[in-house]
């Protein structure tokens, strides 16, 4: 599954990153996300002035974004709060990339439901490409990432791709997508079964029939 480690802090990456600040779009919007949080509070920001961080990093590097540690270390000061309690926080949720990613990060889902329905052929696929879990991809267009349950068991096998899941893959629906996100295009999100627009049943319902047209109560019949 994925693999949690920072990237080292050498002499390089403070070279890069250790005068990092905030842009002036993103500078206006701090002091409101912090005035969400009571007094004496703020430091529950944290959550989302890293995801604003890793976003904006990810625009200057044309990439999904990552958070180097001088960059964790800018929103503790931002916070008044120790450098180890961010690190903890951005370590713990997958959602914050702790090493450089791609423009693309793919995170494949290989939790039961998904390994059951398919996932492995994703997998295959992403590999066929050029891809390897943990790695970026020699363009630097893709980073792949196994995962565990992100919670659409009901249209499984899914993927995420940055800020978008991809549900009902196969192989081909998958390259599919990739092949339009690499070409620049932004593929359908969601379900990609033809006919399907959330998680209802593929077909006609074969229970709860009665369902469809109203709110029924079938407490009676049981």
């Amino acid at each position: 599954m994925a693999d949690r480690h920072l990237e080292p802090d050498t002499p390089e990456l403070r070279a890069r990153w250790g005068a990092w600040t905030w842009n002036a779009d993103n500078a206006a919007k701090v002091p409101g996300i912090i005035a969400r949080y009571p007094e004496g509070r703020q430091r529950s920001a944290v959550m989302p002035l890293l995801d604003l961080a890793q976003r904006q990093i990810g625009a200057e590097t044309q990439t999904q974004g990552w958070l180097p540690i001088p960059v964790m270390e800018f929103i503790a000061r931002e916070l008044d709060m120790p450098v180890i309690r961010v690190v903890e926080v951005a370590s713990f949720y997958t959602m914050y990339n702790l090493v450089p990613v791609g423009r693309f990060h793919v995170q494949v889902c290989g939790t039961t439901p998904c390994m059951l329905r398919g996932s492995d052929d994703l997998l295959t696929a992403c590999k066929a490409r050029g891809m390897s879990k943990g790695h970026n991809s020699a363009d630097g267009l893709w980073t792949l990432t196994e995962v565990e349950c992100m919670g659409n068991c009901a249209s499984a096998p899914m993927v995420q791709i940055n800020d978008d899941n991809y549900e009902d893959l196969t192989a081909e629906r998958l390259n599919f997508v990739l092949d339009e996100l690499a070409a620049g295009r932004e593929p359908k999100a969601g379900t990609q079964e033809p006919g399907r627009h959330t998680v209802e049943p593929v077909g006609a319902l074969s229970t709860l029939k009665q369902m469809v047209s109203e709110n029924h109560d079938y407490r009676g019949e049981w």
